[in-house]
């Protein structure tokens, strides 16, 4: 009897110890609260407060869409102005190594900061890439006093999360692909073209997939991919960018599993994201569509790209659709041509377009979510000022 009391007081204690442990390791994991934490603060402090003048649109500015939330910008603010530069620290190597990416991403931010800017009571006079010595300084926006002037895509900023979970395929009516297409109408170096039908959409999908089995399979790209992976609720504070566990799209159960698990090797990461491209993110794609250019090694129409997909998301996220980059074709296009390759994927790029005059800028997903996105962080407006 003693034998057995001593046998379940170990095995309590045991018990006891694993709770604890479990407990510990889900709070170190951010369990008891997702997309919480100083890092998601800016997604709920982004409206200017009074007095603050133009610092107070970088709030807005900041919570923009950027390839792998690296948000490549700075920005430097005068009584009357706010220059938005590109902040050339922050990349994803060998994934663009031409920056388009980045260049769509500081599109998305001057979008939103102009939004910010009719809602602040100001007009504004834009000059894009205004140094020419300093191809860096994405943009100049001069500012002076004007009723304010909130509009719908202002009011939906907060709300607009990249969803990388599964969709309806029920078809997206053609009302709203012409809505969405119609917000890029005052960039006359910008369109869309849409894949809808069964056949361009498996063509689309498995391209999208035979491109990412390409990246995994580079080492270069998937370690420079990897890296912005932020596995841990504490590298989410510590670095307030990155993709996360909670906005990878999982089903909540699937996430707080994979948030008790340590961090997993490269590989294993790869192998998922490889799956979930091929089994949600082109499977159950209501559509995809690609935001076109004149000329796609233009820092000027990729900036202008970019300020069109910021307004699309945000129209669409009002309207309960969601929407995801699946920019992989195009990550490998630049790869073959950075590398010296055979265009196997610019050749596809060229022939998905098929239209005289346009290049593709960034392909995407479209549909109605089966689950909501959860917020990616933000560096504070603190982080970003020059």
């Amino acid at each position: 009897m003693s034998t057995r009391r001593a046998f379940l007081k170990g095995a309590g204690i045991t018990t006891s110890l694993v709770a604890a442990g479990a407990i510990w390791r889900a709070w170190d994991q951010g369990l008891l609260g997702a997309a919480r934490g100083p890092a998601y603060e800016p997604w709920t402090a982004w409206r200017a407060d009074a007095g603050e003048g133009p610092r107070g649109l970088v709030r807005a500015a900041i919570l923009a869409a950027s390839p792998h939330n690296i948000q490549p910008w700075r920005f430097r603010v005068a009584p009357t102005r706010v220059d938005l530069f590109e902040d050339t620290e922050r990349s994803i190597g060998a994934i663009d190594p031409y920056r388009r990416e980045v260049h769509i991403g500081l599109g998305c931010a001057l979008e939103n900061l102009l939004l910010a800017a009719g809602a602040g009571g100001y007009a504004h006079r834009l000059a894009v890439l205004p140094d020419p010595a300093n191809p860096a300084h994405a943009a100049r926006v001069d500012l002076s006093p004007a009723p304010p002037a909130a509009s719908d895509l202002y009011r939906a900023i907060p709300a607009r999360h990249t969803n990388r979970g599964p969709y309806d395929r029920r078809p997206v009516p053609q009302d709203v692909l012409g809505a969405l297409e119609a917000l890029g109408l005052d960039q006359p170096d910008v369109a869309v073209a849409w894949y809808t039908n069964e056949s361009d959409r498996r063509r689309v999908g498995a391209l999208v997939v035979q491109a990412t089995e390409a990246i995994v399979g580079d080492e270069q790209q998937a370690r420079d991919s990897g890296r912005w992976l932020r596995a841990s609720w504490r590298d989410v504070q510590l670095h307030r960018d990155g993709i996360t566990l909670d906005a990878w799209g999982m089903a909540t159960l699937v996430r707080t599993v994979a948030k008790l698990l340590p961090p997993l090797p490269q590989r294993l990461n790869d192998s998922s994201w490889l799956w979930a491209t091929r089994d949600v993110h082109v499977a159950t794609a209501a559509a995809f569509g690609i935001i076109l250019v004149r000329a796609a090694r233009s820092a000027a129409q990729r900036i202008a790209g970019g300020r069109v997909w910021q307004r699309m998301h945000l129209w669409a996220t009002l309207r309960g659709l969601a929407m995801r980059p699946l920019n992989q074709i195009l990550e490998r296009a630049d790869r073959e041509e950075s590398g010296g390759t055979p265009p196997r994927f610019g050749r596809a790029a060229v022939e998905l377009v098929g239209r005289s005059g346009w290049q593709a800028l960034m392909p995407f997903r479209l549909g109605y979510p089966l689950r909501d996105a959860l917020a990616s962080p933000r560096r504070a407006v603190s982080d970003v000022l020059l």
